[in-house]
């Protein structure tokens, strides 16, 4: 029978063929089988947080050749239930991006260019510069003599980005660092 035979029109042949809701091999054609998923290719599938926001919703993050192919929604994840959502499923741009800065920046004050640092000296920088001001704004005592022990130096505020396990950490380092001024995105 030739293709352009009225017998070969959609709904004839899915009532000739007893396929009359078109599920079977009437919604089949050559190139739909040839067809596979693009995360098939993965080497391995890695399960992770989304990075956007407080609610943490499971992610499956697919790699190949040690670089993120795509990333879908965790279904064992019992807060999102596979379910991303634009920002999440969007987050594959976010690690692969070819405009993602992945070496230390910094701009000493009144330059206006930006230079590279090792991760040693940026590390030792911001060491100095949180015992500094934490040292600055040190307070042993009110002015009724009651001990405080405190700085006023340092806040903290942490990132809806973060997990509870690392948020709670943080607030554990700024609580023994002496500061009192510490809260989290995700509650404000």
């Amino acid at each position: 029978m030739s293709r352009l035979s009225p017998l070969n029109w959609p709904v004839l042949r899915q009532l000739r063929t007893g396929d009359a809701f078109g599920r079977d091999t009437n919604t089949r054609s050559v190139r739909t089988e040839e067809i596979s998923a693009r995360i098939s290719e993965a080497d391995r599938v890695v399960k992770s947080v989304c990075p956007y926001c407080a609610v943490g919703c499971g992610q499956r993050v697919y790699v190949k050749d040690e670089k993120v192919i795509g990333i879908e929604g965790d279904p064992d994840s019992p807060i999102s239930r596979g379910r991303l959502c634009p920002k999440g499923s969007a987050s594959e741009q976010l690690v692969n991006s070819s405009s993602r800065i992945t070496t230390i920046k910094y701009r000493a004050p009144g330059a206006t260019e930006w230079t590279e640092l090792d991760h040693d000296t940026a590390m030792d920088m911001i060491t100095d510069r949180f015992l500094a001001a934490r040292r600055r704004g040190w307070q042993d005592t009110d002015d009724q003599g009651r001990r405080l022990n405190r700085t006023m130096g340092i806040a903290g505020l942490g990132g809806a980005t973060l997990d509870n396990e690392e948020n709670y950490l943080i607030k554990k380092l700024f609580t023994a660092a002496g500061a009192i001024q510490i809260e989290n995105q995700a509650r404000i």
